[in-house]
């Protein structure tokens, strides 16, 4: 039985004590009024996830434009002019869990929707092998490209091609590979037993890979 850790907080701070990968995670903080305002003054727009749960449940994107603040919630954006306006408007969705709030990245897109990279990594017989890395393209609307939620599977060679451009098809799936053989060492040697991985990677505008989030329960 392969081991599970729910925390992506707790992942996210493991991996992100190593020089290579840390370039790779997008800055995270655990959630509070005072993080939000921060970040949000650096980066402009954060999303916001449950440091438990997966399937892009109860995860929002929050941006501010000059004095006002959006809040998006699968289809739906709320706007207000306060950040404790907007601090309600996340409370009443959040409730008591325990939230993170990690750096929005501008993703490349395909026809205007998001694309993300889902590589699943399984341990067999002793050794490590890629069991799949596709595409998921966001359903029309969305920011979350969860296939629960509607996104679109394709090969990863497809996304990257009509994302970005084909020639950066070859570079950019050998960057995941590579990160996730390093995160996986690292993973391993912090939390033995795990069995089955499943790393959510996001390439920006820039070309730039970004390791989204680890599951150690991959749908």
């Amino acid at each position: 039985m392969s081991r599970q850790l729910a925390s992506k907080w707790l992942k996210t701070n493991v991996m992100a004590a190593n020089p290579y990968i840390a370039r790779h995670i997008p800055p995270s903080r655990l959630f509070n009024a005072t993080n939000l305002r921060s970040m949000l003054n650096r980066y402009g727009m954060v999303v916001i996830k449950p440091i438990r749960g997966g399937g892009g449940l109860g995860v929002m994107k929050v941006a501010r434009i000059g004095g006002r603040y959006s809040c998006t919630y699968m289809a739906r954006t709320v706007t207000t002019s306060s950040l404790s306006g907007i601090m309600k408007i996340i409370n009443r969705r959040r409730g008591r869990r325990p939230y993170l709030i990690q750096r929005g990245i501008r993703l490349a897109t395909i026809a205007g929707r998001p694309i993300d990279y889902r590589v699943k990594y399984v341990k067999e017989n002793g050794a490590w092998r890629y069991r799949a890395i596709v595409g998921r393209v966001a359903r029309r609307g969305l920011f979350v490209t969860n296939l629960c939620r509607g996104g679109v599977q394709m090969t990863a060679a497809q996304g990257i091609r009509l994302s970005l451009s084909s020639r950066w098809v070859r570079r950019k799936k050998q960057e995941m590979r590579n990160l996730t053989k390093a995160s996986t060492a690292l993973l391993e040697s912090r939390f033995p037993g795990i069995g089955q991985l499943g790393y959510d990677y996001g390439i920006d505008r820039n070309g730039h890979v970004w390791i989204l989030e680890v599951n150690t329960r991959p749908q």
